[in-house]
C-alpha cells in the first residue's frame, strides 16, 4: 500500500493535498500507511464499515440459508449442494412473489 502512495504522488504534478477514499481493510489503516500518507501530503478518507442488512443480496443469502441451511445436517459437501441448488431451482421460484416484502429499498428511519 505503501508503493501505491508513492505511485500516486508520482503521478500527479501538483504539490497540493491529494484526497484518497480507501475502504476499511486492516491495510488500508496500518499506521505504516497512515504515516507515508501524511509525508506525502495524501489525506485519507475511510468509507463507512459494511452494512451487510442494508445489501439486497445479503438478504437474499439469508432468506436461501433459511429454507436451505439453516438447522440441518448435511453429511457431506454434496449433500450441502444439493440442498441449495434445490433452493435456487425449486423453491426460490415457488416463493419469489414473497420477497418483495423482505428484500426491497423500505427502510425503517430510527
Amino acid at each position: 500500500m505503501v508503493h501505491f502512495l508513492r505511485h500516486i504522488r508520482a503521478q500527479h504534478s501538483f504539490t497540493g493535498k491529494i484526497h484518497l477514499i480507501l475502504d476499511q481493510a486492516g491495510y488500508h489503516r496500518a499506521l505504516e500507511v497512515k504515516n507515508e500518507a501524511k509525508k506525502l501530503k495524501i489525506k485519507l478518507h475511510y468509507l463507512p464499515p459494511c452494512s451487510p442488512n442494508l445489501t439486497p443480496i445479503e438478504r437474499l443469502w439469508k432468506v436461501m440459508n433459511e429454507y436451505a441451511r439453516n438447522n440441518r445436517f448435511f453429511k457431506g459437501a454434496k449433500d450441502f449442494r444439493e440442498s441449495l441448488y434445490h433452493f435456487f431451482k425449486k423453491t426460490l421460484p415457488e416463493i419469489a412473489n414473497l420477497l418483495s416484502r423482505r428484500i426491497n429499498d423500505n427502510f425503517q428511519i430510527l
